[in-house]
C-alpha cells in the first residue's frame, strides 16, 4: 500500500539549556493510505504533539514530516495553510468553532474558506448520522460540550479529506455516542479511503483501529497491527 504519512528522525524540543524537554525524540513513523491509527500513552508522553506536528501546526526541531510525497516544512506557510485545508480534517480538543456561526456554517466553513461548493448531500449525511438534524440551524453557544464535538468531527469529514487527525475525540461524549463517532469514522474511512489517525486514551476506542501506536517520553515504544 502507498504511504500517505512519513515522519523521518523527527524531534520536537521546547525549552532551551536547563529547561529542554524533549516533546518528539527521533520519530520514525511509516502510515499507509486507507489505514486507522490509534496512538496511546500516558498524559505528556507527546501524542498531542506528534499529532500536531504531523499535521503542520507545529514545526520539529528536526526531521521531516511527508504527506503525499510533499516534505511540509519546505512549503511557504500559505501553501502549508492551502495543504490543510485541502487534505487534512481536524479535530481538536478544543472545538475551535466559530459562535457568530450556526451549526451549520461551522461545518461547511473549511470549504468556503477555500472557494468550494460543499456535497451537501454528504454534509447532510454526516448531520444525520451525528444526531444534529435538530440543531442544525443553533448557534454553539446553544449546544452541549458533547455536541459541540460532534460538530468539530462533521466539519472535518464534510470536505473528504485524505487524512483526518483527531485529539481525543469522544472525550466528551458517552459511551453511546462514542461508538456511533467511532462507527462513522470507520464508515468515512473505508467509503473514502480515509486515513485516520486518533489519540485516544480509550482503550475501547483504541482497539477498534487497524493499528495502535504507544507512544512514552516522546518515544514510539510500541506499534501493534491489530
Amino acid at each position: 500500500m502507498k504511504s500517505v504519512v512519513k515522519m523521518c528522525q523527527v524531534s520536537k524540543v521546547y525549552g532551551e539549556n536547563e529547561t529542554e524537554v524533549y516533546a518528539l525524540r527521533n520519530i520514525h513513523l511509516d502510515i499507509e493510505e486507507g489505514t486507522f491509527v490509534t496512538i496511546v500513552g500516558k498524559s505528556g508522553s507527546g501524542k498531542s504533539t506528534l499529532l500536531h506536528v504531523m499535521g503542520g501546526l507545529e514545526k520539529p526541531n528536526s526531521g521531516e514530516v511527508i504527506i503525499q510525497d510533499i516534505s511540509l516544512y519546505d512549503l511557504k506557510e500559505d501553501e502549508l495553510t492551502i495543504l490543510r485545508r485541502r487534505q487534512i480534517g481536524f479535530v481538536f480538543q478544543f472545538f475551535n468553532l466559530i459562535p457568530s456561526q450556526n451549526v451549520y456554517e461551522n461545518i461547511i466553513l473549511p470549504m468556503r474558506l477555500d472557494g468550494r461548493k460543499e456535497d451537501s448531500e454528504y454534509v447532510e449525511d454526516i448531520i444525520r448520522m451525528l444526531g444534529l438534524e435538530e440543531k442544525k440551524l443553533s448557534y454553539i453557544d446553544e449546544l452541549s460540550g458533547g455536541q459541540q464535538q460532534r460538530v468539530a468531527i462533521a466539519r472535518a469529514l464534510a470536505s473528504k479529506p485524505t487524512i483526518i487527525l483527531l485529539d481525543e475525540p469522544t472525550g466528551n461524549l458517552d459511551s453511546q455516542n462514542s461508538e456511533e463517532v467511532m462507527d462513522l469514522l470507520k464508515i468515512s474511512q473505508r467509503r473514502y479511503n480515509q486515513t485516520i489517525v486518533m489519540v485516544t486514551h480509550d482503550a475501547m476506542m483504541a482497539n477498534k483501529a487497524d493499528r495502535i501506536i504507544t507512544i512514552e517520553d516522546g518515544q514510539i515504544v510500541g506499534d501493534q497491527h491489530v
